[in-house]
């Protein structure tokens, strides 16, 4: 499966408008991504369909379409694989699905996550139809997890982390498996309104321990974390600049993650609407970081 090097991260594509994301996702492989990554549990109605994902997999042709971390606590594993078993061949030949355990205060049955994760990816290998290891990943930050996915599934893909943790990720996956970190981007006229706008996009996660302790691991402190973030976490976490400057330095910054290892970015641009489709950032950041395309 093509990821290409860069793809889109984004919550609109599971939690937009529907008719928007296909035409986004549409005109996003003609721009040259290689994959669009849906952000936040995404992908599943009531019944356990993956009803967006097979939509944006229809409006596409070569695009990979990645869920980036759907909840295991949503569905029994054996509705998952089946529900990925009845989409056309040719649209499971572009899906990576991601898996995740989301966080206590949003899962009433949360308990112990690393055990469920590894029950949930026992009861997908014995499914009636199983869900192949080749196309299932783990929003993995720490290093029990990452282990997990090296032995269990394609890869990680991480969210907000920083080129220290990508490397510490390589070294845990070893060679082979996937790693798709992300890049948060951030386009501003000055610094104080992009740090206030990253701080926005940071607050959900500052209270979640999986994201906490992989920042102390790569070096920040408590106080990095505290109250909404230090310039130096929000600088670390969030690539900002004018709109002239702000694709050279997210090239940079991507580049600084392949160099340490990751075989694939995904690239989130921040908004101040949740679910807005910012076309006109990714169109201009596709001239900066996919120049064989501009």
């Amino acid at each position: 499966m093509d990821l290409g090097r860069i793809g889109i991260w984004s919550r609109a594509f599971a939690h937009g408008d529907r008719g928007r994301a296909r035409e986004a996702a549409a005109e996003l492989e003609e721009l040259g991504y290689g994959t669009l990554w849906l952000g936040g549990s995404p992908g599943l109605n009531p019944r356990g369909d993956l009803v967006t994902t097979a939509e944006l997999l229809a409006a596409t042709d070569r695009t990979v379409v990645a869920p980036a971390c759907v909840s295991i606590w949503h569905q029994p594993a054996s509705e998952l694989a089946a529900t990925y078993h009845a989409l056309p061949a040719d649209h499971r030949a572009r899906l990576l699905l991601g898996l995740g355990v989301s966080h206590p205060q949003f899962e009433q049955r949360y308990q112990r996550p690393y055990t469920a994760l590894r029950g949930y990816l026992d009861a997908l290998d014995s499914s009636t139809h199983p869900l192949p290891q080749e196309v299932r990943f783990l929003g993995a930050h720490g290093p029990h997890m990452t282990r997990l996915a090296a032995a269990r599934c394609a890869g990680v893909h991480p969210h907000l982390t920083v080129p220290a943790h990508t490397a510490a990720a390589r070294t845990l996956l070893g060679n082979g498996p996937l790693l798709a970190p992300s890049v948060s981007v951030v386009r501003a006229a000055s610094p104080s309104e992009a740090r206030t706008r990253a701080r926005a996009a940071l607050a959900p996660y500052l209270a979640q321990p999986n994201y906490a302790n992989s920042w102390l691991r790569c070096g920040f402190s408590a106080d990095d974390l505290s109250a909404r973030g230090s310039d130096r976490l929000i600088d670390a976490l969030f690539t900002w600049g004018t709109p002239e400057r702000v694709g050279e330095r997210a090239a940079a910054r991507i580049a600084e993650h392949l160099a340490a290892g990751a075989d694939h970015v995904a690239v989130q641009v921040v908004t101040d609407e949740l679910h807005a489709f910012p076309l006109t950032e990714w169109r201009a950041l596709a001239a900066e970081l996919l120049p064989s395309r501009a």
